[in-house]
């Protein structure tokens, strides 16, 4: 039999983390709800054992900078009430993860053989992703997190993109120490006057790291492009449409280093404000709310 291991961030703490910004500290102290992000795991079997699991990176990036509190989401599915779990997030939040979205899901040519793919993590996330921009429910996506918003939302994916003619290569340097995989790598172009040249405070270029041989092909008609690679690789989308923040960036902004860039903490205090302005919201609309 095949046993089933779950880890789950607790949106509670009995001991104060001594790491944690000040402010947060304040307001847990005061027993403040923090906003409550959902992270989507990744599902695996290692070892004839079954393992939902994300990497800590994503957590403490959402705590220490969108200053929120990660609950991560197992991988279950349609077994899901996807409503009644929007009600209770303030934020979803989609991480970067080895496997490839199934190609069925964009009507897609079948996938080389080798091709490492999550249907449970698919079967969660694609639904989940429509249900969150329909309520209103902040969203953010790193690296297959942006990949996944985009089929999603009807758009289609290379799954290689280094080997289409006159890319480049995207994909994770394994040579390299594991600390210097995040480092920058290449440009990308922010589109004049986007949603992402704002937070980079106007810039028109900046430079990301690159982990990916996924990527997005033709984007679903919603998103706007918000910036492209110096091969033309798409990097970034928003959804102009959206009822609240949505964004989607190819690459790693939530590793130790990126995270200390200025877009990189603009984009995530900028879903952190988002999502306590849901938290608030959603609050309030509980009976027996007071005001402070």
């Amino acid at each position: 039999m095949s046993h089933c291991t779950i880890f789950l961030v607790q949106p509670w703490s009995q001991a104060l983390p001594t790491h944690a910004p000040e402010d947060i500290l304040k307001a847990m102290s005061r027993n403040e709800p923090l906003p409550i992000v959902g992270i989507p795991t990744s599902y695996a079997i290692e070892d004839e054992r079954g393992m939902h699991r994300t990497g800590g990176n994503y957590i403490e990036a959402i705590f220490s900078t969108s200053e929120c509190m990660a609950v991560l989401l197992p991988a279950f599915g349609d077994r899901y009430d996807f409503d009644a779990l929007i009600d209770r997030l303030d934020g979803l939040f989609l991480t970067g993860g080895a496997p490839n979205v199934e190609p069925h899901h964009y009507s897609g040519p079948p996938s080389r053989k080798g091709t490492l793919h999550d249907p449970r993590r698919d079967a969660t996330v694609l639904p989940l992703v429509r249900k969150a921009i329909d309520a209103g429910l902040p969203l953010f996506g790193v690296c297959l997190g942006i990949q996944e918003i985009n089929v999603a939302l009807g758009g289609t994916l290379h799954p290689l993109v280094h080997e289409l003619p006159g890319k480049n290569e995207h994909r994770m340097d394994r040579t390299l120490p594991s600390g210097e995989r995040h480092a920058p790598r290449h440009p990308i172009f922010l589109t004049e006057g986007g949603y992402l040249q704002q937070l980079a405070d106007g810039a028109s270029e900046v430079m990301v790291n690159s982990l990916h041989a996924q990527a997005i092909d033709r984007p679903a008609d919603v998103l706007q492009v918000e910036g492209v690679s110096d091969d033309g690789v798409i990097e970034a989308v928003s959804m102009p449409s959206a009822k609240n923040f949505m964004l989607g960036v190819q690459w790693h902004p939530e590793a130790p280093g990126p995270l200390q860039w200025p877009l990189s903490q603009a984009m995530f205090r900028a879903y952190g404000d988002a999502c306590r302005a849901r938290c608030r919201a959603r609050n309030m609309a509980q009976p027996g709310f007071r005001a402070a």
